[in-house]
């Protein structure tokens, strides 16, 4: 069925947010800036398994990657970057600039992770 927050390929005339078009820069090359939308972002609040952590802990006798808590933090990371996207769509964006991730333990066990961003407009120079 599609991206459902990406239906239709031109609002008011700009090419909708395309994943190509966020980058950590303070600019992207070849367009320039029309128009500041504002902080975009995405969070989670993720936990740790019973099951998780006691898979990390035989892992971590072993020493080196604790594949299992690698994977937790990626899908974390994913799914607040994907929350940030739509964010960016529902203010009209068609790129994100300056986009930075942050963690933050809450408690032991329980970490948000931020992912954030400017939405902005930009038009080919």
């Amino acid at each position: 069925m599609g991206d459902p927050y990406n239906s239709g390929a031109l609002q008011a005339g700009r090419t909708l947010l395309d994943e190509n078009m966020v980058t950590t820069a303070l600019e992207l090359p070849g367009y320039r800036i029309v128009r500041n939308l504002g902080l975009v972002r995405g969070i989670i609040v993720r936990s740790r398994s019973v099951v998780g952590n006691f898979i990390g802990g035989l892992q971590s006798l072993f020493g080196g990657n604790i594949t299992i808590y690698t994977e937790l933090c990626e899908q974390a990371r994913n799914d607040t970057y994907r929350d940030m996207i739509q964010h960016a769509r529902l203010q009209g964006a068609n790129a994100i600039i300056a986009v930075r991730y942050d963690a933050t333990e809450i408690m032991t066990g329980l970490t948000e992770v931020l992912c954030y961003g400017t939405a902005v407009v930009v038009e080919p120079l």
